[in-house]
């Protein structure tokens, strides 16, 4: 009996004229305001007028299919895609798969650290679809501590030391990031902050450094308070306190898309540059093999 699997991102727009539709999917259905329209259309064209992220996920549901059917044989496997605010949508993905007549999947979220407001969402959706499919979902909420993850990260932060000088190595500390959630999370214990610190404790002790720090990145534009310091301000502090030169490892993200290739390659490397400050990010994970192989071991553990 083949074996589904749900691959899940957050979408992204297909291009301009998708922006506003995808704009008030992320705002439950509340259009943006004009000023908050062309603000994220001028981010789009500062990347190049589209966002990444579609692209580098299929590749990443093809790759993983791969590595699937290398290690188990064709039809043993069936990945699936399915985006939170882009097609094809989460349950459009359940769908397909009882069309195919898969009765037992794996859903799997394209983000290793686990919160109630985010992963949970992804899986609760598609949990409820399934359900009305007779499809059972096993669900992997979580994988911020999986050795391969620790490993490809670790390898990551050592390829970008090359790119500072020798003197700028003696005092280089590594930031991991993560996108921001609300503040509210706190009271209710979730997961999501102590996930990321775990990732960035394990890789800082794989590369035995004690030189690094937490950041957030990304905040919604809301009333509410977001969770901080953002990269912006933690720039800003450490310049304050006499460092030059740094490496970002925006460990919560997989994919190059806008919170990767504007947040940071564009907004935070000129905030940077305003300050003195050198700063170097970890490549994405992308479609990389030995990405791919983490996530053909996740759905292998997940079947156990």
């Amino acid at each position: 009996m083949t074996q589904g699997v749900l691959l899940m991102a957050y979408g992204t727009a297909q291009g301009p004229e998708d922006v506003l539709r995808y704009y008030t999917h992320i705002r439950h259905g509340h259009p943006p305001t004009e000023a908050q329209l062309q603000d994220l259309l001028n981010r789009y064209e500062a990347i190049g007028g589209v966002s990444p992220l579609f692209q580098i996920t299929e590749r990443e549901g093809a790759g993983l299919q791969a590595v699937l059917d290398r290690r188990h044989g064709p039809g043993a496997f069936q990945v699936y895609l399915g985006m939170k605010h882009a097609a094809p949508f989460i349950v459009d993905g359940i769908q397909r798969m009882a069309d195919d007549g898969i009765q037992e999947a794996v859903g799997l979220v394209l983000a290793p650290h686990n919160s109630r407001m985010s992963v949970g969402t992804y899986l609760d959706e598609a949990q409820q679809a399934a359900s009305g499919l007779g499809i059972a979902v096993r669900s992997i909420r979580s994988w911020a501590s999986a050795p391969r993850l620790i490993r490809i990260l670790a390898d990551r932060v050592q390829s970008v030391r090359g790119r500072f000088t020798a003197e700028e190595q003696d005092n280089l500390p590594i930031i991991f990031s993560a996108h921001s959630l609300p503040e509210r999370i706190l009271k209710d214990q979730d997961p999501y902050p102590s996930q990321l610190r775990l990732t960035g404790d394990l890789v800082a002790q794989k590369l035995g450094t004690q030189h690094y720090s937490f950041s957030w990145q990304s905040a919604g534009r809301t009333r509410e308070p977001w969770m901080g310091p953002d990269i912006l301000d933690k720039l800003t502090m450490m310049a304050a306190d006499g460092f030059r030169q740094a490496i970002i490892c925006p460990c919560g993200f997989v994919s190059d898309h806008l919170e990767v290739l504007y947040d940071l390659d564009i907004q935070a490397q000129q905030h940077a540059r305003d300050l003195g400050l050198h700063i170097e990010r970890t490549p994405s994970l992308n479609d990389d093999f030995e990405f791919l192989e983490l996530l053909a071991d996740l759905v292998e553990e997940a079947q156990r």
